[in-house]
């Protein structure tokens, strides 16, 4: 039975959550005004499509709003003028198929802060170490503008499915999915990842707009028996990161306990140091991290008599201090969103004789299956590649009948060699290693027998600089006419398609949009109904009789 928004304002008011964040907050009835509302639609547009500003024009027309403190990171992001999910007619239709074709992303507005906090750049390799549903690692993608990978696991197999879907929709090729338990993640690099994002699990207790379920459930034990996971995957993410690499650890919780604790805790573990935000959040509204925080029990209030781990109790080092103050608290009242918490975290050396350490928070037994893993093409599937387009793009792999398309950084961590810190080899290059890899790069050719059958149709756009054949520069018409019908017979097109059997591409010759075909005793549209839909909707051909 859905509930109204009655139901949960009077549930908000007397949950244990609310009585805690009086423990934390003086003012804790405007934390709530803001807490139980219901979110605005947001999304995030994807500048690696070509039609980027098309999308943002659209955005504007239906009212929505640019989210100002997102100026400055790849893309933009936008408020909608309506809830999440109340969106209705057209407005609804087109909204789906832009997020489903990767022309954007629906998120979180505040979802998106520790992507800008990680400060992602060109060319290098990062690691989203709890990465599904993936739009923090589709913005990592676009901040890396095809140039980089990010390597993004996930250790669900019931959400990792989620994860490549959202990859693959995004249509960005520096993006390797893998799967391991995130403290178990082997180290892949000598030198180290430039980058890491830990947004770890948590209780989610800055997510009552989204979430309102949160006001039954949320407990304090709940953080308490989550602190000791999130030490785990914060101490792999340092162990992994190259001297004066970046590590931002988030969680959309309140709770000190899963946020401030857990770094103190680092700092007193590692050489690491806690890094203002500077110029990448001047534009958001936060609060600095807590230096102080109460034992709160089961029912919000405060229990001095609880024995909680050290590692939970509040610091006295100075150094800690002062460094918690450098944290970011973004409360729902302050951004009217959701709440979430960062930190931005630099290694300052190399660290050397650290497994015990380590080994307080995880267990190293892990023997991932290395099975049907991507390889490179080979010599023969690359001349054949060449055969049919003329030319073969760079860093293409196999697996089963498809074949991706991927980064120099992928193919570095294939050839990487990797060693103990005594120097020994371990595991020669030309191989993954003990990588279970998911997923790789962008879906961009499909096989048929062992041949070259067709372009997959969210790649054509991008593999149309790469290759010399198996395109038509066409009038924009034809296409019109394709997108309407779906198939027409090769003398209805005008042009003789018949020398072009299989597998072809079409562009129109007005803006150089980009189309796959399929030619036989027809011309037939590859293209999914979305891209369908997208496509006849820029072009300003009807789509009133369609149906999501």
């Amino acid at each position: 039975m859905a509930r109204t928004q009655e139901y949960w304002n009077k549930l908000g008011e007397n949950s244990i959550l609310l009585n805690a964040v009086s423990k934390w907050r003086s003012d804790s009835a405007l934390w709530f005004s803001k807490s139980v509302n219901r979110l605005p639609e947001t999304v995030r547009v994807n500048y690696l499509r070509k039609d980027w500003e098309w999308v943002e024009d659209w955005l504007g027309k239906i009212g929505a709003e640019r989210i100002e403190w997102f100026r400055g990171s790849k893309g933009s992001a936008w408020t909608l003028p309506f809830e999440r999910g109340k969106a209705e007619g057209e407005i609804k239709l087109v909204l789906s198929s832009l997020h489903r074709t990767g022309r954007i992303t629906r998120q979180e507005s505040v979802s998106m802060i520790p992507t800008i906090a990680l400060d992602v750049q060109p060319g290098e390799i990062v690691l989203d170490m709890c990465a599904s549903p993936g739009s923090k690692t589709t913005q990592i993608s676009e901040n890396l503008q095809n140039e980089g990978l990010v390597i993004a696991n996930e250790i669900s197999s019931g959400r990792i499915n989620t994860l490549v879907s959202n990859v693959q929709r995004h249509g960005s090729r520096t993006c390797m999915v893998i799967q391991h338990d995130g403290r178990h993640i082997p180290k892949i690099l000598n030198t180290g990842f430039d980058k890491i994002l830990v947004d770890a699990p948590c209780t989610g207790s800055g997510t009552t707009r989204k979430n309102p379920e949160v006001w039954k459930k949320w407990l304090p034990s709940g953080s308490r028996s989550l602190h000791k996971l999130q030490l785990g995957l914060l101490a792999k993410a340092i162990d992994l990161i190259k001297p004066g690499g970046r590590v931002v650890y988030s969680t959309c919780s309140l709770d000190p306990v899963e946020n401030e604790a857990v770094v103190a805790e680092i700092l007193r573990c590692f050489p690491v140091d806690v890094v203002s935000a500077g110029d990448k959040l001047e534009l958001l509204p936060f609060e600095k991290g807590f230096t102080q925080w109460v034992k709160i029990d089961d029912y919000g209030n405060v229990n001095d008599s609880l024995i909680l781990e050290k590692s939970m109790l509040p610091p006295t080092e100075k150094f800690i201090i002062d460094s918690l103050k450098k944290c970011v608290r973004i409360w729902n009242d302050k951004i009217d969103g959701g709440g979430f918490f960062i930190a931005i975290i630099e290694k300052k050396k190399e660290i050397t004789n650290n497994s015990n350490v380590i080994n307080r928070f995880i267990d190293y037994n892990v023997k991932p299956d290395l099975d049907s893993l991507p390889m490179p093409i080979g010599s023969e599937l690359k001349d054949k590649i060449v055969a049919h387009f003329g030319k073969c793009p760079d860093n293409l792999w196999i697996r089963g009948k498809k074949i991706s398309w991927s980064t120099d950084e992928a193919r570095m961590i294939w050839e990487n060699e990797k060693s103990r810190k005594s120097g020994k080899i371990v595991t020669p290059g030309k191989r993954w290693g003990p990588l279970k890899i998911i997923n790789l790069g962008l879906d961009t050719v499909k096989l048929r027998k062992n041949e070259i059958d067709r372009v997959v149709g969210r790649a054509s756009q991008q593999i149309i600089p790469e290759i010399k054949s198996r395109y038509i520069i066409t009038k924009g018409e034809i296409i019109d006419r394709l997108l309407i019908d779906n198939q027409l017979l090769n003398k209805d097109l005008g042009n003789n398609f018949e020398e072009y059997k299989g597998g072809l591409l079409l562009i129109d010759e007005r803006d150089m949009t980009c189309i796959p075909i399929w030619v036989g005793k027809r011309v037939s549209l590859m293209i999914n109904d979305d891209e369908k839909r997208i496509l006849k909707f820029m072009r300003g051909l009807s789509i009133i009789d369609e149906e999501e």
